[in-house]
């Protein structure tokens, strides 16, 4: 797990070693739109997420028991795939949880050949943007008027890409780190 995916385990966080990735299915589909309704201005519709899966959109769910903790939705390309939607539930924000869902894309990424990840970002979301940033993501355009905002006004999306000949040394040395056995004699280990 990267740093920060068990900072707040103190205070009610899911275990991260009891947490899972299972494909998002039509099953699913009720509880990523309460998240996704509860999340944005201007969410998916049911139908944004069937088209998804129809097309063969790589959806994956982060899974704590029963709790859905996030998800991405991601269209894969040519040596490239595109983020289309990272979204963490409120209860499980500010915990690391978008940084395990990024490091997981970019190994899946990785594993089918891709060169890049790409994606767009509300320009006024700074705490996404940060996210972004820390996982190797980079600015490199700004598409102006591109998301629909409040009062029939629209905002600007930052355009921004990870090579990923980079980002997989991140992404696999955090997965070795959280595959690690933990010290002797560390808390919170079970008999």
């Amino acid at each position: 797990m990267p740093h920060g995916a068990a900072l707040n385990h103190h205070r009610g966080a899911p275990d991260p070693l009891a947490v899972r990735f299972e494909p998002l299915t039509e099953a699913r589909l009720d509880a990523v739109l309460a998240v996704e309704q509860g999340s944005y201005g201007h969410p998916w519709s049911r139908g944004n997420f069937a088209d998804g899966l129809k097309a063969g959109h790589r959806m994956s769910c982060l899974l704590a028991g029963d709790r859905l903790v996030g998800y991405f939705v991601v269209m894969a390309g040519y040596r490239e795939v595109h983020l289309l939607n990272l979204t963490v539930a409120p209860d499980f924000r500010r915990q690391g949880w978008a940084r395990v869902l990024l490091d997981a894309l970019v190994l899946w990424a990785r594993a089918r050949g891709a060169e890049a990840i790409w994606l767009e970002v509300r320009a006024g979301n700074a705490r996404a943007l940060e996210v972004y940033r820390s996982r190797g993501f980079v600015r490199v355009g700004r598409r102006k008027n591109y998301y629909p905002a409040a009062r029939d006004r629209h905002e600007d999306a930052i355009l921004m890409t990870l090579p990923l000949a980079d980002a997989g040394r991140s992404a696999v040395a955090t997965a070795r780190r959280a595959a690690r056995p933990p010290a002797q004699g560390a808390s919170g280990s079970a008999a």
